[in-house]
């Protein structure tokens, strides 16, 4: 997480971050829309792991926030896991050591921005 948050502020993002899914989807459903423009969600995570914060995520009545742009950040690489991620309701999988060009072709990707 602290080499994603560095790589992320370099990148120019304010960065929030959540030590578990639960946390992740209880900042997100608090928040207004627009305050996250995207979630990189690790997959292995205590009390709620990513596949599980990410269905609920998108199981949101605002659906502004349930829109919200996901992308898996995780060491599992095959492609049963990327599969997984898409099945979870992510747009894109990240493999750690996270590689900065993927990263940033990723997130270019899923924001809406022009």
């Amino acid at each position: 997480m602290e080499i994603a948050c560095l790589i992320l502020t370099q990148m120019g993002f304010s960065v929030e971050t959540a030590e578990n899914g639960k946390l992740a989807l209880d900042m997100v459903a608090a928040s207004e829309p627009g305050y996250y423009d995207a979630i990189l969600m690790d997959i292995q995570m205590p009390v709620m792991d990513g596949y599980s914060a990410a269905r609920a995520i998108r199981a949101l009545d605002d659906k502004a926030l349930a829109d919200i742009p996901i992308l898996a950040m995780t060491a599992n690489a095959f492609q049963e896991d990327v599969k997984a991620a898409m099945d979870a309701g992510m747009q894109a999988h990240i493999a750690k050591p996270v590689d900065v060009g993927k990263l940033t072709e990723a997130l270019s990707s899923v924001l809406k921005r022009p």
